[in-house]
């Protein structure tokens, strides 16, 4: 475990690099827009506030200096917000978070189960009809679902909100799960057809097993069979899948947010590349990045707790 941790420090020390060196390749800088923006600014105005900021030096050499603060628990302030980093991203952060976990707990609580049926009898009914649902699944774009929802229940049907966390001057906690709704769905159901045809694989593969036989000899009836025993094993596919999106819990998704109007961190983290903010950019991909590697140790954990042998020499 610990040189896990420290192959993740060693990622993030890498990433930080790649990061900063890609957005100081971008043309122009903070400075450079503060002036496209006030006309009133000289370029005398220019050179002093660049002196200021450090923006006048080799980028390697401000990379080094951000993470000097950073190591001393200073994130920087936000160009863009015009407040201190941590300020910029918590309201974001919990948004994001608040959407994907909703949309993963919902579309892993469909998938399983659907995994499970699909696997009792490859090539039945059930098995065909499980399979195309997770085909249409997989490849209706997220943009395109989230827009025949937004068309269906709230502009015919006016049942849903289009956009938005809350309406003007309600903010209770009714009127923020009315506006969840719509973009947790369109989450989870782009994210159910992976999942469940993961399940039906690891259940097919876990029924020919010796264990699996064992038990049929002993008298095992079939559902203690499938339940106590096939799905543990079958479960560590879909704890890599939550490895992987667990970054994503913190990271937001871009696409979903924009549709919908969520103010996640996804959108937060576009805003931040596109206006130099540098940052809150570097804060918020270096957070997902973090989370993502949290994921995959946490996932080895459970690894380990589904299946004691993983791990052992």
């Amino acid at each position: 475990m610990t040189g896990r941790l420290i192959q993740s420090v060693l990622v993030l020390l890498v990433m930080s690099f790649v990061v900063y060196g890609l957005m100081g390749l971008m043309p122009g800088d903070p400075i450079d827009l503060m002036i496209a923006g006030d006309p009133r600014l000289t370029p005398e105005d220019a050179v002093r506030l660049k002196v200021l900021y450090g923006l006048d030096r080799p980028w390697t050499e401000r990379w080094l200096r951000w993470l000097g603060q950073v190591l001393q628990g200073e994130l920087g302030y936000s160009r863009l917000y015009a407040r201190p980093v941590l300020d910029a991203m918590a309201p974001a952060l919990g948004n994001s978070a608040l959407l994907m976990l909703s949309a993963m707990a919902l579309s892993l609580s469909l998938a399983i189960p659907l995994g499970i049926l699909a696997s009792l009898r490859p090539g039945g009914l059930v098995d065909r009809l499980v399979n195309l649902a997770a085909f249409a699944s997989v490849s209706v774009p997220v943009f395109w679902l989230g827009l025949m929802l937004i068309v269906v229940f709230a502009v015919s049907l006016g049942w849903l909100p289009a956009g938005g966390v809350e309406s003007v001057g309600d903010g209770g906690p009714t009127d923020r799960l009315r506006h969840m709704v719509l973009p947790v769905s369109a989450l989870a159901l782009a994210g159910i057809g992976q999942a469940t045809r993961h399940m039906r694989a690891a259940m097919i593969g876990e029924a020919g097993a010796d264990y699996i036989r064992t038990a049929r000899a002993k008298g095992c009836g079939p559902a203690r069979i499938v339940l106590r025993h096939q799905l543990r094993n079958a479960l560590l596919p879909i704890t890599t899948i939550i490895a992987l999106e667990f970054g994503g819990l913190f990271s937001g998704a871009l696409i979903t947010e924009t549709v919908f109007a969520w103010p996640g961190m996804g959108r937060l983290i576009y805003e931040a590349v596109m206006g130099n903010d540098f940052n809150l950019a570097l804060s918020g991909l270096l957070l997902a990045t973090a989370m993502t590697l949290a994921g995959s140790i946490l996932a080895d954990m459970a690894y380990q707790r589904l299946d004691p042998r993983i791990g052992k020499p």
